[in-house]
């Protein structure tokens, strides 16, 4: 299947049989209540939630219809911008300082891969089809963030312990991209991803489902690599004040 041709439709989900989907988050809130916790947390969460989707959908319908190319270049950047302030939340203190180191990081290594995939692997024509460029932006800027955020949260904790910048960066490395290297291993056998049931779900055969799912893996684990290594690697002057 070229990138370019659409998806078979998937069934639409009715309003009655997706309110049968919240019941079993329904069953965890009442045993949250039963117990005395913070239900309301729950509650809220799921609020927040169907709020979010139904209002992102209605977004993406916009943008979608719109196909302008500065618009996406502007929520790629908003996406960058969010995802860097997102990815310090672990540090204590010198998060505004950081933020530069994050923003670049992010920028090189999910902009890199970004670029790769949309320009070489799919070969998209336009570059800013928005159904393709958005939703792989987000997995790309999501993953590195997290890479980020486990990295400049794990470096920190070694340098605390006095640990030579060297070593407390090969540590934090390595610590930021376990998440992703444990996927790699366990895809396809203990689960399939997003994209590959979103696919399957929707009719397409699972070998080109398999195809676009190891690009999906290739492109977030060195979306996530990339990025960490690169704040890391700028990471060196701020060692004396422990990141």
């Amino acid at each position: 299947m070229r990138p370019n041709q659409g998806l078979l439709i998937m069934k639409t989900i009715s309003l009655t049989n997706l309110a049968i989907a919240l019941l079993p988050g329904m069953i965890v809130i009442g045993i949250l209540y039963k117990w005395s916790l913070d239900y309301r947390q729950a509650i809220y969460a799921f609020f927040r939630m169907i709020s979010q989707l139904l209002i992102i959908g209605h977004v993406l319908v916009f943008i979608f219809n719109l196909k302008n190319p500065l618009l996406i270049l502007s929520i790629l950047t908003v996406m960058i911008l969010v995802s860097s302030w997102i990815a310090l939340g672990a540090i204590k203190g010198n998060r505004k300082k950081l933020y530069i180191r994050a923003f670049f990081s992010l920028l090189i290594g999910g902009g890199f891969v970004l670029f790769l995939v949309i320009k070489w692997v799919l070969q998209l024509t336009p570059w800013y089809t928005p159904q393709y460029i958005i939703p792989l932006a987000g997995m790309i800027f999501a993953n590195s963030m997290n890479s980020i955020s486990l990295a400049a949260e794990r470096l920190q904790s070694e340098l605390e312990q006095n640990k030579p910048f060297k070593e407390a960066r090969g540590i934090a490395f390595r610590a930021s991209i376990i998440p992703i290297t444990n996927a790699l291993f366990a895809v396809g056998l203990v689960s399939l991803p997003g994209m590959m049931t979103g696919q399957i779900l929707s009719g397409i055969t699972p070998f080109i489902a398999a195809r676009y799912q190891i690009m999906v893996m290739c492109m977030i684990y060195g979306s996530a690599g990339i990025s960490a290594a690169c704040f890391l690697s700028t990471a060196d002057s701020l060692s004396n004040s422990h990141v």
